[in-house]
């Protein structure tokens, strides 16, 4: 950035959300301009902070002479305004503190503080003269295995003194790394496939767009297995080719194995990784090759959208329907539409790429703001599944159990031909209630108003909400009656048990978050149902998307109705998106595929249009019930929590806000009510809901409505915009 004279003074977004921005003198000498990350001083201490451009942020003008000076530049490139311009965004438009947005992206500490080399370790494959139980365990999984001590003792779950008596004992050897090595090279010809028409004219749209160099906003409308991934890689293709970064967004981490996979195979290197899985010294070499423009292709969770990207040329955002891309604590933002500003801001094309779009996305298509972009046909002659209600009014399932007749009879076709089922429950566990058949004790959180939910397979009770746990006891904590507790409903270790009595010599794998809990977990599950190890799959969302099974061809959806129970504002069309998604894994090769769908409501508008396979007239009822009730697309949505360990205090400030309400005509404020999940993390909790027009400044309002009021030191008020969750 060329200048007539250097800053003098400059104003900083400092780490710390109380403080918002400080101004400092920049010492002669020191070089600094908007988007440098400095170091200041905070009374006695030394706080981390982002230049500002001049003008952009308010503040007092104190004289340059009061000022303390900046202590030092960090050797990072300065954020991008692009960069910057997204910050002020996301905290303008998510009402959260600038600082709290600034900090996403200086996500790596290490990283900040230059390049250089550390110390890693691994095995050295000596035969130990005496091996504890300590050491055989850390042998055990660090095979293969290289990290810094912290890191290793992490993955071994020992302690630090233990690896480092095995440093000592020649059983770990130490090796210097760069800090900064380069990574493996993409080539975007390295095995350029052949498309289908289908994919060809949607990759000729994209590499156009790639080469224009402006944003270009597209949503890849295609069935499940029509080969989106091979389109949109077309246009990764290009901006290798032209020396520009791309950034594609998974929903899960679980997915990052079985996407390497598939991009090493068209590239003949794989990309780099960002996710919360990666050790401290891989983010470190991650985010500073993001920054200094030599990362090619960065697979990552949502946020990734905030990395320092040098020289971006290409946003894709993958199952762009889902909903874990919204994040629902700290800044709550949906990165799916903040992608959408990033490659606004940058000027480069975003692709959202899903086989159930969000209605929201397909409105934006319908009014012309997105390119739609629709692949209509499974690639390579593929059909999509044959689609069965199974009425269990009709087709009850045996006492005790949970899968009706027919879905039985067909597991034991499959099992039978040699091929693979799936079986659908978006319930982690083995029974999401526990009670006492002796005295009707009911097993609770101590911190949330949530039921504790039963895991047999590692024998405890937990909750799913803050991550408490507890042994599952013998004997009833209330009436102390040994053997009396009862599981209560299904979750899917109870249908994997299930399965195992119905068809015993059947292999069955649980695949959740519990079990997949790493990318190497979800690639050695791959590897397995890929290889013909697993007969039957039993999963909750996680098994929804992105995985491609040749040999799958029966899923069976358990309790389609679950979905659409709790008073979800878009419940509807997220069972339907789910579903269509797990139905989607059904017969994806050259052998027909076939989902039975177990409903007590066949009728339903959703499961109906399942079962026809009418998405169009779906969205179609569920864009009028939207627009009639004013709700996105429409419509506004924001909501206001309000919470405190005082559960009086919480109801009192709840209840100041309700009746300090603005009345405006296009602006109706729900509430206050105790949240569905009353008691979260120890914190009692209540909402308000805010529906606005579409044209309102719901985020002006709802500023000029909270600022004015105070509230005890304990009492938290959080505004979530656009929410999802409504617990």
């Amino acid at each position: 950035m060329n200048r007539a004279q250097p800053l003098s003074r400059v104003r900083c977004v400092v780490f710390n959300a109380a403080l918002g921005v400080l101004d400092y003198r920049v010492p002669a000498g020191m070089d600094v301009e908007p988007g440098s990350v400095v170091v200041a001083p905070l009374g006695p201490r030394q706080i981390m902070g982002v230049v500002w451009d001049e003008g952009r942020l308010p503040g007092a003008d104190f004289p340059e002479s009061k000022l303390r000076p900046l202590l030092a530049v960090m050797p990072v490139p300065p954020l991008a305004a692009p960069l910057r311009r997204l910050i002020e965004w996301c905290a303008d438009y998510y009402m959260a503190p600038l600082s709290s947005v600034a900090r996403m992206a200086l996500s790596s500490g290490a990283a900040l503080r230059g390049g250089g080399t550390l110390t890693e370790y691994r095995l050295t494959g000596a035969e130990p003269a005496r091996l504890t139980p300590q050491r055989k365990a850390a042998i055990e999984k660090l095979e293969g295995q290289q990290g810094t001590i912290r890191e290793l003792a992490a993955i071994a779950s020992v302690s630090d003194a233990v690896l480092r008596g095995m440093a000592g004992a020649g059983l770990l050897e130490a090796v210097q790394v760069d800090s900064d090595r380069p990574f493996p090279h993409a080539d975007p010809d390295f095995a350029t496939p052949t498309l289908s028409d289908d994919q060809q004219a949607a990759a000729d749209q994209f590499v156009d767009a790639v080469r224009a160099e402006a944003f270009a906003p597209f949503l890849l409308d295609g069935v499940t297995g029509s080969g989106k991934t091979e389109a949109y890689c077309e246009a990764i293709a290009e901006c290798l080719r032209k020396g520009r970064q791309v950034l594609v967004l998974l929903p899960e981490i679980a997915l990052t194995e079985t996407f390497l996979a598939r991009f090493e195979a068209r590239f003949g290197a794989p990309p780099v990784t960002w996710h919360s899985s990666l050790k401290s010294s891989e983010r470190r070499r991650a985010w500073r090759a993001v920054a200094g423009g030599t990362a090619q292709v960065v697979i990552g969770a949502r946020s990734a959208l905030f990395l320092p990207f040098a020289k971006l040329g290409l946003i894709v955002v993958d199952e762009a329907h889902e909903i874990s891309f919204k994040q629902d604590d700290g800044v709550r933002y949906n990165a799916r539409d903040v992608a959408v500003m990033r490659a606004r801001f940058e000027g480069v094309p975003v692709i959202l790429a899903s086989a159930t779009p969000a209605l929201e996305s397909l409105q934006m298509a319908e009014n012309g703001t997105y390119t739609r972009v629709v692949m209509a046909d499974r690639f390579g002659g593929a059909t999509m599944p044959e689609v069965s209600i199974l009425n269990l009014t009709e087709h009850p399932p045996e006492r005790g159990r949970w899968l009706a007749p027919p879905l039985v009879e067909a597991l034991k076709d499959r099992l039978a031909k040699g091929e693979q089922s799936l079986l659908f429950l978006n319930r982690r566990g083995y029974a999401p209630l526990t009670l006492c058949r002796h005295c009707g004790y009911r097993f609770k959180c101590a911190n949330c108003s949530a039921w504790l939910v039963e895991h047999r397979l590692s024998r405890r009770l937990a909750c799913h909400h803050c991550g408490h746990e507890q042994p599952t006891p013998d004997k009833c904590p209330e009436c102390g009656q040994p053997d009396c507790l009862v599981a209560c409903g299904p979750g899917v270790e109870r249908i994997a048990d299930e399965v195992a009595e119905i068809l015993p010599q059947a292999r069955v794998a649980i695949v959740t978050s519990d079990t997949l809990t790493s990318p190497a977990k979800a690639a050695e599950f791959v590897a397995m149902a890929q290889g013909g190890a697993i007969d039957v799959i039993v999963g909750t969302q996680l098994v929804t998307k992105g995985y491609h099974f040749p040999e799958l061809t029966l899923v069976g959806v358990v309790d389609a109705d679950m979905g659409l129970e709790g008073g979800d504002l878009r419940a509807a069309e997220r069972t339907y998106q789910q579903v269509a998604q797990v139905a989607g894994r059904a017969g994806r090769a050259s052998k027909p595929g076939e989902v039975l769908i177990q409903t007590r409501h066949p009728t339903a508008a959703v499961i109906a249009a399942l079962a026809s396979g009418d998405r169009d007239a779906f969205y179609a009822a569920e864009t009028e019930a939207r627009r009639s009730a004013g709700a996105p697309p429409f419509g506004r949505w924001a909501a206001i929590i309000v919470s405190s360990e005082d559960e009086a205090e919480a109801r009192t400030a709840a209840r100041e806000i309700g009746a300090t309400a603005p009345r405006l005509p296009d602006l109706a404020v729900l509430g206050p009510a105790p949240a569905p999940l009353s008691l979260l993390r120890g914190r009692y909790r209540y909402r308000l809901l805010v529906n606005a027009r579409r044209s309102s400044e719901v985020q002006r309002v709802i500023r000029e409505w909270l600022e004015p009021l105070r509230f005890p030191q304990g009492v938290r008020v959080g505004v979530d915009i656009d929410p999802y969750s409504f617990v």
